[in-house]
């Protein structure tokens, strides 16, 4: 086994059936995998396949399509928002899945993001929910940075709340500012790709930056993602998300969907044994001050 334990996503982009990945991925090298239980019709089948393969389910990623309706004042909106999340938290529980990463936001639209007493309360039932199964819910960092503040500094610190750091959206959504210096305490998981930052010159974000590249295919600096990581003690794994197709008028990604998926997994975890490798590194640096 690598240094350090090593996660991918499994998906239905991929080009593969999703109980079919499993096997490729542990043939790979990888020591477990991720997906969104909300994507896939049989999660019975995915989940036997991910066993069989003799993986670690490393967590679920919740659906973040109604993020937004959180903090929403009131409405129905707000109330299926909620019983969404709440249905996730329970997927994770019939699995035996420890860690369920929600994002916090969706949409770029809105000129400035308050968050609301009312969104606060929501999730702190979604989260009294999680605590009943013993499961951590990872707030990931998205788009409207001010609602994973809001909510780390509300609920971050209790062993059921913490932050899960996406090494691409920080580039191209939270404008490259050192998450892990501000959240790296609260670490409960990570999912690392790359990407070519805001390619809008005058700064407009927007999803079509969200590339999920392997490492070193972008511009981010790993050395200093290394030493970050470090910095913030975290001691699970190294866990990656990346996709093989590109998004609508960008075609970066178009080469990784021209591999097999043997080829393409095989590859991630080349990457991924190279971030690893700078982390193990920085670590055993460390320790020799």
């Amino acid at each position: 086994m690598f240094g350090k334990k090593l996660c991918i996503n499994i998906s239905t982009g991929f080009s593969v059936p999703i109980t079919k990945q499993p096997e490729i991925i542990k043939n790979s090298g990888f020591d477990g995998v991720f997906w969104n239980p909300s994507e896939i019709e049989n999660n019975d089948e995915v989940f036997e396949a991910v066993k069989h393969a003799g993986l670690e389910i490393q967590s679920f990623h919740a659906p973040f399509g109604k993020t937004a309706d959180m903090w929403l004042e009131k409405g129905e909106a707000a109330q299926r928002a909620e019983a969404e999340l709440v249905a996730s938290v329970h997927t994770c529980a019939k699995y035996d899945v420890p860690i369920m990463v929600s994002h916090v936001y969706i949409g770029f639209n809105e000129k400035e993001h308050i968050p609301t007493d009312a969104g606060l309360y929501r999730y702190k039932r979604v989260i009294d929910e999680a605590a009943k199964y013993g499961i951590k819910i990872a707030f990931e960092n998205t788009e409207g940075e001010e609602y994973l503040e809001a909510l780390l500094n509300n609920f971050a610190g209790d062993g059921t709340v913490g932050f899960c750091w996406d090494s691409g959206h920080e580039m191209c959504y939270n404008g490259s500012r050192d998450l892990l210096a501000k959240y790296g305490r609260y670490l409960f998981a990570m999912h690392i790709n790359d990407n070519l930052g805001v390619k809008d010159p005058g700064g407009k974000i927007t999803c079509l930056d969200d590339l999920h590249l392997l490492p070193f295919d972008g511009i981010a600096d790993w050395q200093y993602n290394a030493e970050r990581l470090v910095a913030a003690s975290f001691s699970g794994p190294l866990t990656f998300e990346l996709k093989t197709k590109s998004i609508p008028m960008r075609h970066e990604n178009d080469r990784y969907n021209q591999m097999s998926a043997e080829q393409f997994f095989a590859e991630a975890y080349v990457r991924a044994c190279r971030v690893g490798t700078l982390v193990i590194r920085e670590e055993q640096r460390r320790k020799q001050r």
